[in-house]
């Protein structure tokens, strides 16, 4: 019988997942050089990207067991920092059994490296992120739009801004998977919520080839980047949902993905009428990115339960909020001009339109139509919050995908 050979050096035994195929196809990354990164006007390099490994044996700390199956995938880069589920061969067979999909389907290339999302390695990723199987189609259903040329992924994981992608859930599985559309819907607490958009951001790493400080490189990020993930609230909505306004039917499940920034919360306790709660809102969309912003695309605007409540009370509809914020958020030329309140401002092929940009009382719209304003109704019953997420939409930037859940 023929001995078995080790791997070359440095070089690991693929594991097998329940198809035969390597479980994880991602090789495990390399530290890149101080010198590959570019270097800023201070003539400073970026800071060394740490390889991801288990910490070495400090005082009174144990050292990690070597054949941890949860600090060899941090060794291996396939982490988002925090532990992972190990995914065990009977684990992802359940997350198989679940979907009902042939295992080798293809359901997208994922950019920037556009690696072959199919099925099971799409399963192999939400069930690290610690997804239950019943997950699993919200997560496909997330996978397919983020991928689609509208969301611009490459532009999105490689940007030094700081978008994420957001999954915003419509549909009766809210209910069924428990996913959170009421208080705290941004934060903790909810396992469908959690364990969905992980399960999305390792399929853009792992898959996608977005590794934080090789290839996204952004310059803040947000914690989003970890996780992001809110059902709407319909049944605390005066109006139809968002996935109603855009063609599907109250019973459908869908997904709707945003490249989004982090939440900006908007507090107004004391407004009592759709104009007044509204101006208080255009206020806090007017600095979205920057004060002299213009022609911004997608949004997303989250109203809570109460202020959706005062505008619906003075017969107000979406159509009506979109209308208000778009032309409350227009400025004249004047006063976009660069240097003038800042040193940004209108680009320089807008203000070759006007013979004398510093004069001109032309309107220039902060966003390109109403439409792009998507409202939502999520978050608490009790609280006069709301919160503005801003898309990640400059003229060739991402656009609000949709997708119905198989």
């Amino acid at each position: 019988m023929p001995r078995k050979t080790a791997p070359p050096r440095g070089q690991k035994r693929a594991t097998k997942s329940v198809t035969g195929r390597p479980a994880v196809s991602t090789p495990r990354r390399a530290e890149p050089r101080v010198s590959e990164f570019p270097r800023g006007k201070s003539g400073v390099s970026e800071p060394r990207r740490s390889v991801n490994r288990p910490p070495t044996n400090r005082a009174g700390q144990a050292a990690p067991a070597p054949t941890d199956p949860i600090e060899q995938l941090y060794a291996r880069g396939l982490t988002d920092g925090l532990p992972v589920v190990p995914p065990t061969r009977e684990r992802v067979q359940r997350a198989l059994d679940a979907l009902g999909r042939p295992a080798d389907e293809l359901i997208a290339l994922v950019p920037p490296n556009y690696g072959r999302a199919t099925v099971e390695k799409i399963a192999i990723n939400a069930v690290m992120a610690g997804c239950r199987p019943e997950y699993l189609p919200v997560v496909m259903a997330a996978v397919e739009a983020v991928c689609d040329e509208a969301f611009d992924l490459h532009g999105v994981s490689a940007t030094t801004n700081a978008p994420a992608p957001l999954v915003i859930v419509n549909g009766p599985i809210r209910l069924a998977l428990d996913i959170n559309c009421g208080a705290g819907v941004f934060g903790p607490g909810w396992r469908a919520n959690a364990t969905i958009g992980r399960a999305l951001r390792f399929v853009c790493v792992n898959l996608g080839g977005a590794v934080p400080g090789v290839v996204s490189m952004s310059t803040l990020a947000h914690p989003g980047r970890y996780t992001y993930c809110i059902g709407e609230r319909e049944e605390a909505s005066p109006w139809e949902s968002l996935a109603v306004e855009h063609g599907f039917a109250p019973a459908d499940n869908t997904v709707a993905l945003l490249a989004a920034d982090a939440p900006i919360t908007v507090y107004d306790q004391r407004s009592r009428t759709a104009p007044d709660l509204c101006a208080t809102i255009a206020a806090t969309m007017a600095v979205i990115e920057n004060h002299k912003m213009t022609h911004w695309g997608d949004t997303l605007l989250v109203l809570s339960p109460e202020h959706a409540a005062i505008i619906a009370g003075d017969g107000w509809h979406k159509a009506d909020v979109r209308r208000f914020l778009f032309e409350r958020l227009r400025r004249p030329v004047r006063e976009l001009v660069p240097g003038k309140n800042g040193g940004d401002g209108l680009p320089e092929h807008v203000l070759r339109k006007f013979a004398d940009p510093a004069h001109n009382a032309t309107l220039i719209p902060k966003f390109r139509e109403p439409e792009n304003i998507k409202v939502v109704v999520a978050g608490g019953s009790a609280g006069r919050f709301s919160a503005v997420v801003a898309g990640w939409s400059f003229s060739k930037g991402s656009n609000l995908v949709m997708r119905r859940i198989r």
